[in-house]
């Protein structure tokens, strides 16, 4: 059994070895030891203060806020680093051995406490990268794609017995017409789609942020149990989850758009990955089946996808969206991403797809954002109005206590996907 890095046993485990730790390089044989080992732990508090000021507040080097929680724990750890140099002063040996040994203590005891606070990384699997999920297996029957609309019974009567969740694997989406250097993507089948004859069934796309990897709206987002959750009370119907690789690789940002140096990332999720679904499962061709789900970088594509091309997405649910593609800066993303052309910049922002667009016939964008993410709530204010007003149907959710991470996108799901559902018309 894989070791949770989230849950309560091993976090107070190492809460409580660096506890006593701390304790025990407290605690000096004279007072005036004593004392400079708790000025040394303040310096390191301070520093540490100073560092996540500097970084976050002052030269945004993320582009995201922290929460008050992970400053914390960021304090705690130069604390305890602080008070562990002190000690290798004036001190005897195994008083050395243990101020060394504790600052890894220290720094797992501060990754582990910020880790709960972006809800990322179930286990050290997850941390590593490694995918948890097997080759997809296919249904014997596959490739129908049906002009219903969003009436998926009219296809489908239940079998006496379905199974009770989906399957979740990995496929090599191939890039026929774009060339694009994805990676593996990972899809979920929901269990009606896993019966001998499956119905008709709506599609959701689905982006992980940047860096990041198909995996982790899986692993990190939890779709999966979300999907299951939903099927277990609509017969085994939900959508088929495609989490296609719009990146390429961690370190990269392609911005959901064709470009010289990134690679036909907008023709891969376009063109190939449709292609690709349509030729493997029974799938609806109204837009009003097909939605698109992300996260940050993602939650920008989904943004992109919806107001870009509503005769091929009718719905999008969008976590922590910046307002259009970026690498950061205007110069270097017109630069990089567009060729050096400010008007193809400037053609792909969303507010310009709306303009161009609007009046939108039957779309839907939902826009979810942590409370404490004071500049990604002010980015989805702007798009929930724009939305509005070229005539997308829009609802802004607003996460409590959470900010740029993880939880706020398993609240954005959980809230968020009863009504993607309703539009896709998988609820009344």
């Amino acid at each position: 059994m894989t070791l949770r890095i989230d849950k309560p046993p091993f976090l107070v485990a190492v809460d409580v070895v660096a506890a006593v730790l701390a304790l025990y390089l407290v605690v000096r044989p004279t007072i005036r030891r004593t004392l400079a080992g708790l000025l040394a732990a303040a310096v390191g508090a301070g520093i540490g203060w100073l560092a996540t000021w500097l970084l976050i507040d002052v030269l945004d080097v993320f582009g995201v806020a922290l929460t008050p929680v992970t400053r914390m724990w960021a304090v705690l750890a130069f604390a305890g680093i602080g008070l562990a140099v002190a000690n290798l002063f004036r001190s005897r040996w195994w008083r050395k051995l243990v101020a060394v040994l504790s600052i890894p203590v220290f720094v797992v005891m501060a990754a582990a406490g910020i880790n709960v606070d972006f809800g990322e990384y179930r286990d050290l699997n997850d941390a590593l990268g490694v995918v948890p999920y097997p080759a997809l297996s296919f249904h014997s029957e596959r490739g129908e794609v049906a002009d219903i609309g969003t009436d998926y019974a009219s296809t489908w009567t239940a079998p006496a017995s379905v199974p009770a969740k989906g399957a979740i694997g990995t496929v090599r989406i191939p890039a026929t017409e774009s060339g694009f250097a994805a990676r593996k993507a990972v899809v979920y089948l929901p269990p009606a789609a896993l019966t001998p004859k499956p119905p008709v069934l709506p599609v959701l796309y689905a982006f992980s942020g940047q860096p990041g990897a198909p995996a982790d709206v899986f692993t990190a987002g939890r779709i999966g149990q979300t999907m299951d959750a939903f099927a277990a009370t609509h017969h085994g119907i939900a959508p088929i989850v495609v989490a296609a690789d719009q990146l390429g690789g961690p370190g990269r940002n392609p911005m959901c758009v064709d470009s010289a140096k990134f690679g036909n990332s907008a023709t891969y999720l376009l063109k190939d990955v449709p292609s690709w679904i349509k030729a493997h499962f029974r799938v609806s061709s109204d837009p009003a089946a097909w939605s698109v789900f992300g996260y940050s970088q993602g939650a920008t594509c989904a943004v992109q996808f919806l107001t870009g091309h509503p005769t091929i997405f009718g719905s999008a649910l969008a976590s922590s969206s910046e307002l259009g593609p970026t690498l950061g800066d205007r110069a270097s993303t017109v630069q990089s991403g567009f060729g050096g052309s400010v008007t193809a910049f400037e053609d792909a922002q969303p507010a310009h797809l709306m303009t161009t667009h609007a009046p939108y016939e039957n779309s839907m964008l939902i826009l979810g954002v942590g409370q404490n993410d004071a500049k990604y709530t002010s980015f989805a204010r702007t798009l929930d109005a724009d939305a509005t007003q070229a005539g997308i149907r829009t609802r802004l959710l607003i996460s409590p206590g959470t900010a740029h991470d993880w939880n706020t996108v398993r609240y954005t799901l959980r809230n968020g996907f009863p009504l993607i559902a309703a539009h896709l018309g998988l609820t009344q």
